[in-house]
């Protein structure tokens, strides 16, 4: 069922390129997405949902509203939605995994210029050379530079007065030949920009060109008998080709290219990009994504080029790609801001070659992320979970536990809770709370089932994570209640005979245990850190449906205590709670600070207070 605001704005859908942003009704942004027709690609969406694919599905039936903004041209709605996806990161695009900035080389533009890492592309003039996702590229590229080129380290910034006028002294750079002292106008401003430029060119990876410019001034200098400076640039130059003969030769045309892949695992992907400048591979970047389980092979290729080039600093006349990505010719149009950029495919042995070492890259690269993450999970379990395990004679460490329990006061206003631990901690963010539906009375057999139902066809339907165990808080009966709805809905339970999902009780009276279609409960020692955290599931799911069946019980109070006198609107109403705090507060209050706060006579006052003193004495007498 669409949404009325949803079908109200379908109908008045421009006709020109822009991005879209899917909204559900907290106001949360699920998608952002661009379109050539903006009319015709959010209409697609809301088609008949056997036509889109179960992930889809989900997310339209969330759409609660959508925003629309117009660009000029499909380019811009291009770089429109990169910049919204790095700024929202909703939940169903894919996603860069790293929240930190990655660090660029910064070559200033001032009189004297410096060079320096950042994490903040500042637009305020100078030359970025980054992104670098290797924190030991960037490293050795640094070492690199400040053994070639002699560029100052201070952060002074200099103008003509202060070079005139000398004020800066020498440093410990200068007399341990880092540097060649520009502050004091040892080196004329003219030739040390001239070595900036050089450093630039090494940095763009153009060393054959810079390597022959060298050479001619290294002769230069010579011929005039300035021996010692030219002894400088031939260390200069030596120091170059030790950097350029680890340099592997990919193309021998000499052309600028890069090369781009990817590699996915489940739900994360890695994509690797090669620089080869002058024919050279002079580097490599990499950047690792998520929620790419559902995404095409070319989507995500995408969104490595969108990545990647919205933060590059020099883009080539030619990438060579494994296939054809999502939207190419509009990539391709972006691209080519300044020059044709041009996407090649393999279509020899040695471009295949140089795909596959690519992609090779790539797939080691995502290796080392999944061993990370099992180191981390590993590093992160308790070791009751363990013991919890042992205990309990589970499959499987239960790394997630959800907990199900029921509130109600003599049948009025049934709730529940679930919560859910993981790796032994709690998790509020995923915590939910149900208002009891279908159930009359005071059933807590009835109101599980019902809630356990929901939740996991809830789980079903979304993909969403399934426990590893669940607890229930109640005895044989209250686990029976929660199988069956487990049952109902086509999961299979754990028990003597079947392999399943792991479900047991816990009640609470001597913290027995029960598992299904096991007649005798299973008793755990008191002083056992595992029951500890069960104990601890349990009572925080207790905690978590008492708190919310205690503020539907006051709402409901304070508006039968309130609602049903004559004379007391909303307002009035509005303006006792904001002064007094609550109704607590009101029956304690004297029937003139009543009258003077609502504006109302005395003797309705008196009505006020009596009225809510009543309410309060029926709750205190359920309780």
């Amino acid at each position: 069922m669409i949404p009325d605001t949803v079908a109200e704005k379908l109908g008045q859908l421009p006709r020109t390129p822009g991005c879209y942003l899917f909204k559900n009704e907290r106001g949360d942004i699920l998608y952002i997405g661009k379109a050539r027709v903006l009319r015709q690609r959010v209409r697609q969406y809301f088609q008949d949902p056997k036509h889109l694919d179960p992930k889809t599905a989900v997310m339209v039936s969330k759409i609660a509203d959508f925003e629309v903004i117009e660009t000029d041209s499909e380019v811009e709605a291009l770089i429109l939605e990169s910049n919204l996806v790095k700024q929202y990161r909703p939940k169903y695009n894919i996603n860069l995994k790293d929240d930190k900035s990655f660090p660029f080389i910064k070559v200033t533009d001032e009189l004297l210029p410096r060079i320096y890492v950042t994490r903040e592309k500042e637009r305020t003039g100078g030359r970025f050379f980054g992104p670098y996702t290797d924190v030991r590229s960037l490293r050795f590229m640094l070492k690199t530079l400040h053994e070639i080129f002699p560029i100052r380290s201070c952060s002074h910034r200099f103008t003509e007065e202060m070079l005139h006028q000398k004020k800066i002294k020498l440093c410990l750079d200068y007399h341990i030949r880092k540097c060649e002292g520009p502050c004091q106008q040892l080196i004329p401003v003219t030739r040390y920009r001239e070595m900036v430029n050089q450093m630039v060119r090494f940095l763009s990876g153009k060393t054959a060109g810079l390597l022959e410019t060298l050479r001619a001034e290294m002769q230069d200098k010579a011929a005039q008998m300035k021996f010692e400076e030219a002894a400088g640039i031939r260390d200069r130059i030596r120091a170059i080709e030790r950097y350029d003969a680890n340099q592997k030769v990919a193309f021998s045309d000499g052309r600028d290219r890069d090369i781009a892949a990817i590699a996915r695992d489940e739900d994360d992907a890695c994509g690797v990009i090669f620089k080869i400048r002058d024919g050279k591979i002079v580097g490599r970047q990499h950047f690792y994504f998520s929620r790419a389980e559902d995404k095409s092979a070319e989507e995500i290729l995408e969104t490595l080029m969108k990545t990647y080039y919205t933060q590059s600093d020099y883009i080539p006349p030619e990438i060579l790609l494994p296939y054809r990505p999502e939207d190419s010719e509009l990539l391709m149009q972006w691209l080519s801001v300044s020059y044709p950029v041009t996407f090649i495919y393999p279509e020899d042995t040695a471009t295949e070659k140089l795909l596959a070492m690519c992609v090779r890259n790539a797939e080691l690269l995502l290796g080392d992320l999944k061993l990370q993450k099992a180191k981390a999970r590993e590093a992160s379990v308790p070791k009751t979970l363990g013991i919890l395990q042992q205990d309990l004679h589970l499959p499987s460490l239960p790394r997630r536990i959800e907990c199900f329990d029921n509130s109600n006061i003599q049948g009025s206003d049934p709730v529940a809770s679930m919560v859910v631990f993981i790796d032994g901690r709690p998790r509020p963010g995923e915590y939910r709370k149900y208002k009891i539906k279908t159930v009359k009375g005071p059933d807590d057999f009835a109101s599980m089932h019902e809630v356990v139902s929901r939740r996991y066809l809830r789980v079903s339907a979304e993909g969403l994570d399934w426990p590893d165990l669940i607890v229930v808080d109640g005895g044989k009966g209250q686990l029976s209640a929660a199988v069956q709805a487990l049952e109902d809905i086509g999961v299979t339970v754990r028990s003597a005979e079947n392999e399943g999902l792991t479900v047991i009780g816990l009640a609470k009276k001597r913290e027995e245990i029960f598992f299904p279609g096991v007649a005798d409960p299973v008793m755990i020692p008191k002083t056992s850190p595992s029951l500890k955290l069960l104990q601890q599931i349990r009572d925080e799911a207790h905690r978590f449906a008492v708190t919310f069946h205690r503020r539907l019980r006051d709402k409901a109070m304070k508006i039968s205590a309130l609602d049903g006198i004559n004379g007391i609107g909303p307002k009035k109403k509005a303006d006792l709670l904001r002064h007094f705090g609550s109704v607590h507060q009101i029956a304690e209050a004297s029937t003139e600070a009543i009258a003077k706060i609502a504006r109302v006579p005395e003797s309705l006052a008196v009505a006020v207070k009596e009225s809510i003193i009543k309410a309060l004495s029926e709750k205190s007498s359920d309780n």
